[in-house]
């Protein structure tokens, strides 16, 4: 999770267990509001097998469906479901698994709103990537005609906005909610827990670290001088916070949620 980073430094920040695993979230975000009801990612769903949940240390609760139910929200009042990028923790929640083993989308009512280029890397896996994506998770998607595939940074909903980061995949993006003059920005694994707000401070799962560094560069000092939420996908304990100037030209996570 922490790349080129010593073990003596990122322990200090996620310390890690017996198996060198550490504890992390998968949180998706619901979005509501101008007659909209939009979820980004939705965590590895419930189609992993027995033995990928041990490996992982799926814990499984709140699961998704539960955190919706306590929003008041059911599966069928989700209209747009918007995807960072295709890996399995993010797009496994996707589609669900019926019980003759047929695999359909989880929210029937929704468009599924995918980048191009991460839809035709997704279909394409190679050696590097192949063990993150897995097809039942999206193309299911196509094949119920609920697929709307985006090329460029463009807004897919009134005040929700995709741009590309690049950097983790080719062709991951981020999501800015914007409205009441504030703006959230849903970091997915651009940042994937606030430990990773230090610039070195890049997954080693990244396929292309130094796109990731150099948008990093660009988007940190924007995100302090215009007071970014921060929306963080992995934070075991911070949802959401602000990036604040701290000592010797480093920046802190001010938590909000």
């Amino acid at each position: 999770m922490f790349g080129v980073v010593p073990r003596v430094l990122w322990e200090k920040i996620a310390p890690p267990d017996d198996r060198n695993r550490i504890r992390l979230a998968m949180r998706a975000w619901l979005v509501r509001g101008r007659g909209r009801t939009i979820l980004i990612d939705a965590g590895a769903g419930g189609k992993l097998d027995a033995k990928a949940a041990a490996m992982f240390g799926f814990e499984g609760a709140p699961s998704l469906g539960v955190s919706l139910e306590a929003a008041g929200v059911g599966v069928d009042d989700i209209d747009l479901v918007v995807a960072s990028h295709l890996h399995f923790d993010h797009a496994g929640g996707f589609t669900t698994r019926d019980a003759d083993g047929g695999v359909r989308p989880r929210f029937p009512n929704a468009r599924y709103c995918i980048r191009r280029g991460e839809w035709d890397d997704a279909l394409h896996p190679h050696e590097r990537n192949r063990a993150s994506y897995f097809a039942e998770n999206y193309v299911p998607l196509q094949e119920a005609g609920v697929l709307d595939l985006v090329d460029g940074d463009c807004e897919v909903a009134p005040g929700v906005r995709v741009q590309r980061t690049g950097g983790h995949t080719q062709h991951h993006q981020i999501v800015a909610i914007e409205g009441g003059g504030h703006t959230a920005i849903f970091a997915a694994d651009l940042l994937p827990t606030a430990g990773h707000v230090p610039l070195p401070y890049i997954m080693g799962y990244d396929l292309y670290p130094m796109d990731t560094l150099a948008f990093k560069r660009g988007f940190l000092p924007e995100a302090v001088e215009r007071e970014y939420l921060i929306l963080f996908e992995h934070d075991p304990e911070i949802a959401a916070g602000r990036l604040r100037e701290a000592e010797k030209g480093k920046l802190r996570v001010e938590q909000v949620l």
